[in-house]
């Protein structure tokens, strides 16, 4: 039974400045305080009963363990040197030439991606980045801006590439031939298109660079060996979980950590480094959203959503999917893909929506928060890991640049998969 209006009322109003906490951070306080006074505010006030807050949680517990599995590994190759490697070696082989370096790495920023989630390239592959590119003596943000816009380009190629894909399904998770199917050739349109968009708006830029033709190359370390090891072994392992239709949260954890023990156990490290690198401040923020989601379902919103949607579908399928697309394109950047995320799959699982529905809405989820700096979750730590190297980034150059390169990218994507 809905609340009464005016509870209602209360509960959104308390979301809506909860999601903005989360995305504007007032006071520089980390996003996860936002989403948890959030989510508390709704049990204290009564809006939301304790046991309904309890099963939002509950309904994270897939993405949790996707999210310190993939933590884990992704620290643990940054701590052995791993990117620090993959970015060097794409400034020798780029020979001088800015705009080889530029597409060798989006080639890294695509790879990291797709096995190793989007995150992991907005935390861990941009200040690798950022150290060889100062090495080469060349300016950073031109190849920054890479790492920000391939991290959602790339990150419908698999399940295991966001971890919104796992808040999108849910238990609903397609087989991977299914996914494949899918998302194969949109992902290479979005990927191909957010390449060419962003190679020529940075053209200038790239025009005038001028980098040295040989770098410091860190020899990489057994530790950071047995890490690429351990990542390749944790995609197999995915991709066979994905085929069986298995949830990825628990196979993930346990390989991250497997990994993880195995190369400190060899190299007799001690595990704090890496558990203190892991940003475990996300799990609480997931958490809180995941609340917050819950409270719109005893509302009723993802109900009235459902409804919206359902009657579009029958009118049209394409245009319905067209129409979800941009919309979770455009609402992305209002209130961050997660959020999004979270509501544009209860709502799909309410309405066992057509494939090329379903595929829109994800497609809109990823690479529609391209668009600005409030976009994503790996965007926002994108900025974090840029402000860790004293670079400041505004909302606006990248409003004016996500302008130019978003568009064609999603308008390609959903094409293909609406076709």
């Amino acid at each position: 039974m809905p609340p009464p209006p005016s509870d209602a009322i209360w509960a959104w109003s308390i979301i809506v400045a909860a999601t903005a906490g989360v995305i504007i951070r007032p006071f520089r306080m980390p996003e996860a305080i936002w989403a948890v006074i959030g989510a508390a505010t709704l049990v204290l006030l009564g809006l939301l009963p304790w046991q309904d807050a309890l099963t939002g949680i509950e309904k994270g517990i897939d993405v949790y363990l996707f999210l310190i599995g993939m933590m884990l590994i992704a620290e643990l190759a940054r701590l052995e040197g791993l990117f620090d490697y993959l970015a060097a070696f794409a400034v020798e082989h780029a020979r001088g030439s800015p705009q080889r370096l530029f597409l060798l790495i989006y080639l890294v920023g695509t790879l990291v991606t797709v096995l190793l989630s989007n995150d992991a390239t907005a935390i861990v592959l941009t200040p690798a980045v950022y150290a060889a590119t100062r090495a080469a003596g060349a300016k950073p943000l031109p190849y920054l801006f890479v790492c920000a816009f391939i991290a959602n380009a790339a990150s419908f190629v698999l399940p295991i590439s966001n971890p919104a894909n796992l808040v999108v399904f849910g238990k609903n998770m397609p087989h991977l031939g299914t996914w494949l199917r899918q998302f194969a050739l949109p992902s290479l349109a979005s990927i191909g298109l957010t390449y060419i968009a962003l190679r020529l708006a940075l053209r200038r830029e790239l025009k005038d660079e001028t980098i040295e033709t040989r770098v410091p190359h860190p020899k990489l370390s057994r530790g950071g060996l047995l890490t690429a090891y351990g990542i390749g072994a944790i995609g197999i392992v995915l991709i066979w979980a994905s085929a069986l239709d298995l949830q990825l949260g628990l196979p993930t954890f346990i390989c991250g950590v497997a990994t993880a023990a195995l190369v400190l156990l060899i190299n007799r490290q001690s595990p704090l480094p890496v558990l203190h690198g892991v940003s475990w401040s996300v799990l609480p923020l997931v958490g809180g959203l995941f609340v917050m989601v819950e409270t719109l379902v005893k509302t009723g919103v993802i109900a009235q959503l459902s409804a919206l949607l359902h009657q579009a579908v029958s009118q049209s399928v394409s245009q319905a999917a067209w129409s979800v697309g941009i919309a979770t394109a455009l609402a992305d950047n209002i209130a961050n893909n997660l959020p999004v995320g979270l509501v544009a799959g209860s709502v799909a699982a309410n309405d066992h929506l057509p494939a090329t529905v379903v595929s829109a809405i994800l497609i809109g989820v990823d690479l529609g928060s391209n668009l600005s700096v409030t976009g994503s979750l790996a965007t926002i730590l994108w900025l974090v890991a840029l402000r860790r190297e004293k670079i400041d980034v505004g909302a606006w150059p990248f409003l004016k640049l996500g302008l130019l390169v978003t568009p064609p990218a999603l308008i390609a994507a959903l094409a293909v998969a609406i076709r």
